[in-house]
């Protein structure tokens, strides 16, 4: 039998054809080759398969079932012991692989790396996405997930994960991308390895789920809302198989609900009250971010309990936005038309 490849490369893609073809040129020009790439077409209705199957590499198409179903439909194509699911609009840069694969032991659950944003047309956007520390460990991280059921992670294509960790996402059938629950139960199977590389580009456009970089929407704020209860739900069976006796924060405790709630207010056209922004600061004694950068998040949101809801959704924007953000840049969305 050959030998098996140290990584598996998952790309999956509905209606990218602008995109698939970079992302998968972006795989066959990593400096090393000790990997096994598998593309999935989610039932595109554009040209994607044809940009697929030129390219040569092993494909196949199914049924649309979202993106989380594709990548359980390539992981099951490969049989590396750790597992990238690339976007398809996103794009490997040449060294990550290189980069990557002496962090990787049957130790590690999760090795995370910083993106570079870059626009629809290749422009890159500004600073690094999320700006990671590099750090290996598991007990602090699993501490921080059981009091506030998040730590700082990148997008779907900023990680790898150890094969037998993916397995949780065959229960996660209440949301349909694959960086949810997966990121949170990792330190709870083995090691997170945090690199404080940019190792790929991750583009921002108007279709990106998560919204990044467009005016908040109260539909995506709810609907992340929801599936972090749920994902929550999912995670505490999760620590109780893995963990016994630890307790898992209650989910509309954390600093995260908190602040989504504050900005689904804000998105909707309520005003919040006072009582709101109680609770948020009543938060940040459990939330492990920098003292400053959770004190700015308050800051913004409690400043919109007295501005105009024009206002108020023009600070939102800017918390939102995909620029570097600052003080001065806060005070002249509050202040300046």
């Amino acid at each position: 039998m050959t030998e098996v490849p140290r990584i598996a490369i998952v790309i999956t893609c509905f209606n990218y054809e602008a995109y698939v073809g970079r992302a998968i040129a972006s795989v066959r020009a990593q400096t090393v080759s000790d990997y096994e790439l598998v593309v999935v077409d989610d039932g595109s209705t554009d040209g994607s398969w044809d940009v697929i199957a030129r390219s040569g590499v092993r494909a196949c198409r199914i049924a649309n079932g979202g993106q989380r179903a594709a990548c359980l439909h390539g992981l099951d194509q490969t049989r590396a012991p750790f597992v990238l699911f690339l976007d398809a609009d996103d794009e490997l840069k040449p060294e990550a692989l290189a980069t990557i694969l002496p962090q990787l032991d049957g130790n590690v659950a999760k090795l995370q790396y910083s993106l570079t944003r870059i626009a629809a047309d290749g422009t890159v956007l500004g600073a690094r996405y999320p700006a990671l520390p590099r750090f290996r460990e598991s007990g602090a991280l699993a501490a921080r997930v059981l009091a506030t059921g998040v730590y700082q992670s990148p997008p779907t294509s900023g990680n790898v994960f150890r094969r037998d960790l993916c397995d949780v996402l065959r229960d996660a059938g209440y949301e349909p991308a694959v960086d949810g629950v997966i990121l949170f139960a990792a330190p709870f199977l083995g090691d997170v390895v945090s690199l404080d590389e940019d190792l790929a580009l991750y583009r921002v456009h108007d279709r990106n789920d998560s919204g990044l970089g467009r005016a908040p929407e109260p539909r995506v704020l709810q609907r992340d809302l929801d599936r972090f209860l749920q994902r929550m739900a999912h995670l505490r069976t999760i620590v109780a198989r893995h963990r016994p006796g630890a307790a898992l924060v209650e989910p509309r405790r954390t600093f995260y609900f908190q602040t989504s709630s504050f900005a689904l207010a804000i998105a909707s056209g309520r005003r919040p009250g006072l009582g709101d922004g109680l609770r948020l600061v009543a938060t940040l004694a459990s939330e492990p971010a920098r003292l400053r950068g959770r004190l700015a998040v308050v800051a913004l949101y409690l400043a919109t309990i007295l501005a105009s809801r024009r206002r108020a959704q023009k600070l939102l924007a800017y918390r939102f936005g995909v620029g570097r953000r600052s003080l001065g840049g806060l005070i002249r969305a509050a202040v300046f038309p």
